[in-house]
């Protein structure tokens, strides 16, 4: 059994010897010339690994809105308030409509003495919660930021 085994191997070696050397550049020539499959965009550019470095896509997501100020709230209670701006802008591109996370985002801008965003925010809460009375002190609030 060895002994058959061991004269196929030399067989095969001795017929891969004699085949001629134009043959052997020809099946080269072949595995160059195929085509290779397109790609899709997609694939070109394999998807970032690391959740925490991908680009965050926003929709429609009022509890996570929420559950962002209210995070937001701790760390203005413990005077982080650049972890806090991006927890409460973070809130307002859930949902844009949140009257409370652009109230909360204007604090937290004039904490970080940055009153062009301040302003910007109270403007938009001005705007979305008009008829409830704290918008009044916000108004006085922006008429002193101008």
């Amino acid at each position: 059994m060895f002994r058959c085994l061991v004269a196929l191997v030399l067989v095969s070696l001795a017929s891969a010897q004699q085949q001629p050397p134009e043959e052997k550049g020809q099946q080269k020539k072949l595995e160059t010339q195929r085509p290779k499959p397109a790609t899709s965009p997609q694939e070109e550019i394999p998807p970032e690994e690391d959740k925490a470095l991908a680009n965050q896509e926003y929709s429609f997501n009022p509890l996570q809105s929420q559950k962002d100020v209210a995070v937001g709230n701790q760390y203005f209670k413990n005077h982080k308030f650049r972890a806090a701006e991006l927890r409460y802008t973070s809130a307002t591109k859930w949902n844009d409509g949140y009257a409370d996370a652009w109230l909360r985002l204007g604090e937290v801008e004039e904490h970080l003495k940055d009153t062009d965003k301040a302003k910007a925010a109270y403007e938009k809460y001005v705007e979305l919660a008009s008829d409830q009375k704290k918008a009044a002190e916000i108004k006085k609030k922006l008429e002193k930021l101008k």
